[in-house]
Order: C-alpha cells, then structure tokens, then sequence
C-alpha cells in the first residue's frame, strides 16, 4: 500500500497503445497512477488531486480543456524529446512544467536510422520477401542494392542522435557532411571526420544518403521540399527519423516517381500512420517503419524512469532535470 501523501499522476493506458507492465511499475514507485480512461468517469472527482500528467505517444493529449480540470497539476512529463505536440508557452502559463527525456532515445534512435539506411541501401525487406516467396526459383537481379562503404552521408541535425549516427557511420568508413544551427566543436568534427556544411544546399547535393534528424519546428517544417529534393543526387537516398512534417510529402512522393532520388526510408511520417490509399504505401522505393525509432525494452524503461525523475522533482518543487522552457525551442 502507499502512503496517502503519495502523488497521483494521469497516464495513458497500460498496454494496447500505451505503457509495458513493468514500465508502470516503475511509476507505481512514486505515484498513484491512473489511466486516461479511468479519469474520464470522473473528472470531477479525480481532477484535483492530479499533480502530474505522463504524455506517451502524445497521450492523453495536454489540452486546455484536460489542463483545466487539472488545478494541482505541477508537472506535463514527456517520453520523448520531441515536443511540437505540446503548447509548452500555454502549459507553462498556468504554473505547470513541461520536462522531456533527452540523451536518453538517442542510442536506440541512432540505431533504427542506420537500420532504415542500410536496409534500403542493400533491399534487405525486399530480399527478404523473395526469400520466403514460395514461387521463388532465383535471385532477381532487381535485388542489386548500392554500396554503403565508403559512401557519403549527409547528416541534417547534428544534435546528440546525430552526432550517434555519425558514429556510427564512422565504422563504415562513410565520409560524413553536417549541417546545423550551430557548428559543432572542432574536437567533435575532429573524432568524427565530420565536415560542416554552412549551406544545406552543398550538403543535398554532395550526399549519397540524407539523414533528418531536426526537432520539429515553424523554420523546419517543410525544410525538404522540391527545390531541396531537386538538388539531391538521383542516386541518393532520403532517410527521416525526425518528425513528418518536416517532409513536403507530396513533393517526395513526386522525386519517387520521376526518379528525382533513389529512395526514402521513413520511421516518421504525417500523419501516423498514413491513409491506407496514401502513394508513399504502393512506392517500390519507399521503406517506411510505424515511428519506432525508441521502441526497445531498454530504451522505453530509460525513458519512463527518466519522465518519474522529473515528475518527481516537478512535484517536489526541486530543480528539474531535463525542463523544457520556451527559450529553449527556438
């Protein structure tokens, strides 16, 4: 049993689309918890004593009319880094902080970007289904990929996951260009053989593979668009493991067709997932995956013990470790 001072915090679900067992059992150390559902039988009553809201997969979704039945509220507890699914502005205006789990998605997310790159580079799912084909009597020659060794990589976004995919590329002796708000340091450039790239335009025309890795935000919504994709190799790969929007899908879908790049490999698109009778799903070069950059049991147990550290601190009125602030997103 806990203690009846025990902090109560509002959740999504346990299982379908929400948390793993085990993961809430991480939050049951701290918190009450109740779920999204349970909430809405009865706002009234268990509204006030909520004092944190954990937000997984952009649920339960912190809107004003959720915000408002909320008045003990200290504390909006984000899984992920991205948070262009949140008014941080709004959230923050009424006494409540919005926290985020950096550092802490950039392995796992680094290692699904290099999975989508090298498994369209060598056609891995196509060969797979080949393979498994019972009508199969030989290897097609369509199953002819393009050479990730010694290829260059184009890195947008050379944050902390980015600075992991580089990294990682490093090991396949790819030769890697970067571009990015700010310039990393020369030490950073140096362990990496990295080359910064002031101008995106020299980058999108010099790479073999184009890897997002930008938060989302007004000035990189849309960043890839015609006249980005018109400058990119017609062997060249697109890969996104940002955020969907900030992809002109349609003109994407457009350079697919025409031959304007090689490919795309998506785990993020927009919306998720995609209409069913959407063009990017019939494109035989497109390899797209459901936005499960962070889905594995290591990095989702980071994650939620990360959000509790948080939400604990929020609580306690402690300093925060991983507080998002509206300074901070621009």
């Amino acid at each position: 049993m806990m203690a009846e001072n025990t902090p109560w915090a509002l959740i999504s679900e346990v299982g379908g689309e929400g948390y793993l067992e085990d993961c809430t059992n991480i939050m049951k150390q701290h918190f009450n918890i109740i779920s999204n559902k349970d909430f809405l039988q009865n706002p009234v009553l268990h509204g006030p004593k909520i004092q944190a809201l954990f937000v997984w997969n952009c649920c339960p979704a912190a809107e004003p009319s959720l915000l408002s039945s909320l008045p003990s509220l200290k504390v909006v507890a984000n899984g992920g880094v991205g948070i262009d699914h949140l008014d941080v502005p709004y959230i923050n205006s009424l006494g409540v902080k919005v926290t985020n789990t950096p550092g802490v998605v950039s392995d796992a997310t680094a290692d699904i970007a290099m999975g989508l790159l090298l498994a369209s580079a060598r056609k891995i799912v196509e060969g797979h289904l080949v393979a498994v084909d019972p009508k199969t009597t030989h290897i097609p020659q369509s199953l002819m990929g393009v050479e990730v060794t010694g290829s260059t990589l184009g890195i947008i976004g050379m944050g902390h996951i980015g600075y992991k995919i580089a990294q990682r590329s490093k090991g396949f002796d790819m030769k890697i260009l970067y571009h990015n708000r700010s310039r990393r340091s020369v030490e950073d450039e140096q362990a990496l053989g990295a080359i910064y790239c002031k101008n995106i335009d020299d980058l999108l025309k010099e790479s073999d593979f184009v890897m997002l890795v930008v938060s989302l935000t007004s000035e990189t919504t849309g960043l890839i668009s015609h006249r980005e994709l018109s400058l990119m190799k017609p062997t060249a790969t697109l890969i996104n493991v940002s955020r969907g929007l900030v992809v002109d899908q349609g003109a994407l879908v457009k350079a697919l067709q025409s031959g304007g790049i090689r490919a795309a490999a998506l785990d993020v698109t927009h919306p998720e997932p995609l209409p069913r009778d959407h063009p990017l799903l019939s494109l035989p070069n497109v390899l797209i995956t459901p936005h499960v950059g962070t889905n594995t049991y290591t990095t989702t147990r980071r994650m939620v013990q990360r959000m509790v550290e948080n939400a604990v601190a929020a609580v306690k009125g402690l300093s925060v470790p991983n507080e998002v602030k509206p300074k901070l997103l621009h």
